[in-house]
């Protein structure tokens, strides 16, 4: 029996930088969303042919799913950066909004975010691409909530704060952002928007001076 080299067994060397093609079809997904993407779009702009993007991916779902885990990795880092770097939980946010604000108006890659437009209008047969982006989004919100709650605990918002309330609400404003964005809205309208948001952000009740409190109570009985 002839000797087959392990190479050999495994087929010819990909004639294509998996990594490059992959960033291509995530412009595309982003653009698009899932259902709308086309194969023939696919392919396109990863310069690849169908048996080659199934040879090194699989299927349009598991090409989706690892596009999703590259945004994640290159866009995703600055919300758990910023929740973690500022020194309040108001300058987290603030930071998580404006820096969501440039970052989903830039015309440097496809407007809005992929996480919120990526499985808009999904057909039943693409369950679980819906499933994926919305457990990412639960993330994100789970990671608002506990900076919230951490706020709370270090009194920079009221005891009483409702911080599931308030993060879900945050996150309603960056998804209304996205829509915005990629109705073309620019960045200075969208920093507008989340400077507004901002003004419900929940105060501290400041107890009277000392000092207020005595006049008071020096006050004749009227």
């Amino acid at each position: 029996m002839k000797n087959v080299s392990p190479r050999a067994a495994r087929g010819r060397p990909r004639a294509f930088d998996r990594g490059v093609a992959l960033e291509a079809a995530l412009r595309v997904f982003w653009r698009h969303g899932y259902d709308a993407t086309s194969l023939a779009e696919l392919t396109a702009a990863m310069k690849i042919t169908p048996p080659s993007l199934y040879a090194a991916f699989g299927s349009k779902q598991e090409l989706f799913l690892e596009a999703v885990a590259l945004y994640a990795a290159m866009y995703g880092a600055s919300v758990p950066r910023a929740l973690s770097e500022e020194p309040t939980a108001r300058a987290a946010v603030s930071r998580v909004l404006l820096e969501f604000a440039a970052f989903s108006s830039s015309p440097d890659h496809p407007l809005g975010c992929l996480m919120v437009h990526g499985a808009a209008n999904c057909t039943p047969g693409s369950a679980e691409v819906e499933a994926a982006l919305r457990e990412r989004r639960a993330a994100s919100e789970a990671a608002l909530r506990r900076r919230i709650e951490q706020g709370i605990a270090e009194g920079d918002l009221p005891p009483d704060t409702d911080a599931a309330a308030l993060a879900k609400y945050y996150g309603a404003v960056i998804q209304g952002m996205s829509v915005q964005a990629r109705d073309g809205a620019s960045r200075e309208e969208l920093e507008r928007v989340a400077q507004a948001a901002l003004r419900a952000w929940p105060r501290r009740r400041r107890a009277a001076a000392p000092v207020a409190r005595a006049a008071r109570r020096a006050l004749p009985a009227r």
